[in-house]
């Protein structure tokens, strides 16, 4: 208001600052923060995308087989650091924290990357110390099937994976697909991939059917030790029934590993007629005898 005031008695105009405000406020005007409303254009099949993932989600969940939603939660830093939100705490002794969130070298940072089973309504979520790579995407589905998914779906010949369009899972990432080949080799599942389209990640099941719980049961507790952040994803539940677990994974995840085109052709994939790019299925391969 001040900053307006004196541009008015800059230019010939004498008005305080309250009175700035009053005529701001018959105008209609208030103090209003950002609001996140701008998408961008959107791709013009990404309706049909939604209506085919939807399509192919209910034909799985008919035939018993489990379809699965997967992403990798927002990167946290391990230590005293501020957590956002409020918990319960005796008047006046606010849990102290650390002035600046640099990280700590000896502690790092956690990676969760999750595995939300729509038809169970149960998540998987790993704690990676490494990289987000394509690699450690697959092994964390490689896990929830061997502890959760094997012993609820027993019999099961096929896994419908939803997935967003970028990060350690997107579709023009090689690595992706050659360690699903290995997946699908050796739990022989046939393995259908669906992508959303570009830009649309908020709508992939997990975001609010998982990580969003998992956000709420930790807010306001600083994310102090691994062990700590394992226990609060564990121990995240809902009154629809919600149950998760957690492991932390430290296993060594190298960037920048290469797919070349030979093994990229040896791959049994087959797109799909609408959008191949974005919908695909990896067949098990047979073991030579």
């Amino acid at each position: 208001m001040r900053q307006i005031a004196r541009e008015l008695k800059r230019v010939g105009h004498r008005a305080s600052h309250t009175l700035v405000a009053e005529l701001l406020h018959q105008l209609d005007y208030s103090l209003q923060g950002n609001r996140k409303t701008l998408e961008g254009s959107s791709h013009p099949d990404r309706n049909a995308q939604f209506e085919h993932i939807n399509r192919k989600a209910k034909e799985y969940l008919r035939s018993k087989d489990p379809v699965i939603s997967v992403d990798t939660k927002k990167k946290e830093l391990v230590g005293t650091f501020k957590n956002g939100g409020r918990e319960w705490r005796p008047q006046g002794e606010p849990e102290p924290v650390r002035v600046h969130d640099f990280v700590v070298p000896e502690l790092g940072r956690a990676i969760p990357y999750g595995v939300y089973d729509l038809g169970n309504n149960s998540g998987w979520v790993s704690v990676g110390i490494d990289h987000d790579t394509a690699r450690f995407a697959v092994r964390t589905i490689g896990r929830w099937w061997q502890k959760m998914g094997r012993p609820r779906y027993r019999g099961a010949r096929a896994l419908l994976i939803t997935a967003d369009a970028g990060g350690s899972n997107g579709p023009r990432v090689r690595l992706w697909k050659w360690e699903l080949q290995q997946l699908a080799n050796r739990t022989g599942l046939a393995l259908t991939v669906c992508h959303f389209p570009p830009g649309t990640s908020k709508w992939n099941k997990i975001e609010h059917r998982l990580f969003s719980y998992i956000s709420t049961n930790w807010r306001g507790q600083p994310l102090v030790t691994l062990a700590v952040i394992v226990n609060l994803i564990g121990s995240t539940r809902t009154a629809a029934g919600l149950r998760v677990r957690c492991e932390l994974d430290r296993g060594t995840y190298p960037q920048g590993e290469e797919v070349s085109d030979a093994k990229l052709a040896r791959l049994k994939l087959v797109p799909h007629r609408f959008h191949g790019d974005w919908n695909y299925t990896i067949h098990p391969m047979r073991r030579r005898r």
